[in-house]
């Protein structure tokens, strides 16, 4: 295992993660829903759940050919590098929306998200390439790990700027993630020389049915890959309509959602990295179960709390299982994949996360809107998917001889 590779690979963990905590999760996302748009009835709950499913609907349809274009041309940093480029201009551009410009607001939020979702795609895919299997769950969890303090750099940061100068949150976001990830662009192994990039998309295009056929073949992946579906998209939708439930639920001001999810930040550190090793020797399915069943315990807390102590507490609780959550589904994945698909079979995994996570944040914004603003039934319907996916989990059935001897449960 190259350890200049893995630091480099973990660093971009660390600069991108200031984008979800500020952007999607504390402050861009309630900003522009209750003052953008304007949300006492619902309404902003309702554009920015479009704004998110638009986004992850375009990175969904795009991840399976542009998967199988940086695999055969050999351009995986490179199309890493454009998506975060055009993530960190469209953050820059935040500077540019005033109170009531809901469609441009809603716009560069869609490009935004598109920029950070689309990079994901080849970083994970990068796994496999500079981890050995019997470190995947390890490398995997520290990446989440330094991600969550990336997340609580960004987050102190834009509490030196909330409410008073907006303009000032979104330009630290924006050079936050271009300086901390230069290193990744910079010191990651270069991609092997493929055919051009023309030939590679339309080979793409014309091979997207027989990806499909690949991973249906390989029932472990397909099994997980659907259970995936289901549960990623209740997280996903977590992280990014949380803050909204906060604020206008609980009342929770600016500043202290900051503080909150700066706790939380801490909480879902020490849970990526407490559950990293364990994942690795319990196997990463074991870890999923346990992480899920707390999260299902969570959402049905979620209706019938009132205080923002009781929330406070359910809040941190929660956070433990975040980091774990996604790192261990990303070992899992790469345990999974057959040799010299990870960037394809990757992006089919972004296909699954992100074609699935469409559909909470529509469901959230629309029973809040239905109900004149009540989103505690929007919560508990968001468990619903955390049920749905740990059913299905647990037909993954792991083969006890995999890739390189991982875990087998």
């Amino acid at each position: 295992m190259n350890r200049k590779h893995v630091t480099v690979w973990v660093l971009f963990d660390f600069a991108n993660s200031v984008y979800p905590a500020v952007i999607q999760t504390v402050v861009f996302n309630v900003y522009y829903a209750s003052v953008i748009v304007g949300n006492q009835t619902g309404r902003g709950d309702w554009w920015w759940s479009r704004a998110v499913s638009l986004s992850v609907l375009f990175v969904a349809v795009t991840s399976p050919l542009l998967g199988a274009v940086a695999d055969r041309a050999g351009v995986r940093k490179k199309l890493m590098l454009a998506y975060s480029a055009v993530c960190v201009g469209a953050v820059a551009l935040f500077t540019t929306i005033q109170p009531g410009m809901v469609v441009w607001g809603f716009i560069l939020a869609v490009v935004a998200n598109v920029g950070f979702e689309g990079a994901l795609v080849f970083y994970n895919a990068y796994l496999p390439d500079i981890a050995p299997p019997e470190h995947q769950g390890f490398v995997s969890g520290l990446g989440f790990g330094v991600g969550y303090v990336g997340s609580i750099a960004g987050l102190l940061v834009a509490l030196l700027f909330v409410p008073a100068r907006m303009g000032l949150v979104w330009i630290s976001v924006a050079v936050f993630f271009a300086v901390f990830s230069l290193p990744t662009f910079l010191f990651l192994p270069a991609d092997r020389r493929g055919i051009p990039v023309r030939e590679a998309a339309a080979w793409g295009l014309r091979s997207f049915r027989k990806i499909v056929g690949e991973v249906w073949k390989v029932r472990p992946l397909r099994r997980f890959l659907l259970a995936y579906f289901f549960y990623v998209d209740g997280i996903l939708t977590v992280i990014v309509m949380a803050g909204l439930f906060a604020q206008k639920t609980f009342g929770f001001t600016q500043h202290e959602l900051i503080l909150l999810f700066l706790v939380v930040q801490v909480s879902a550190l020490l849970g990526a990295l407490a559950l990293a090793r364990p994942t690795d020797r319990w196997g990463a399915k074991r870890v999923l179960t346990l992480v899920l069943l707390l999260w299902v315990g969570v959402s049905v807390s979620a209706y019938f709390i009132t205080g923002k102590t009781t929330f406070f507490v359910m809040a941190v609780v929660a956070g433990f299982g975040l980091g774990s959550a996604q790192a261990a589904s990303r070992s899992l994945m790469a345990g999974l994949i057959p040799e010299g698909k990870e960037a394809e079979m990757f992006g089919f995994y972004a296909f699954c996360g992100k074609s699935s996570s469409i559909l909470g944040p529509l469901v959230f914004g629309s029973i809040a809107a239905a109900t004149g603003g009540d989103q505690r039934l929007a919560v508990v319907a968001i468990g619903a998917f955390f049920v749905i996916g740990l059913a299905l989990l647990q037909r993954v059935q792991i083969p006890a001889i995999r890739r390189a001897g991982a875990p087998a449960t």
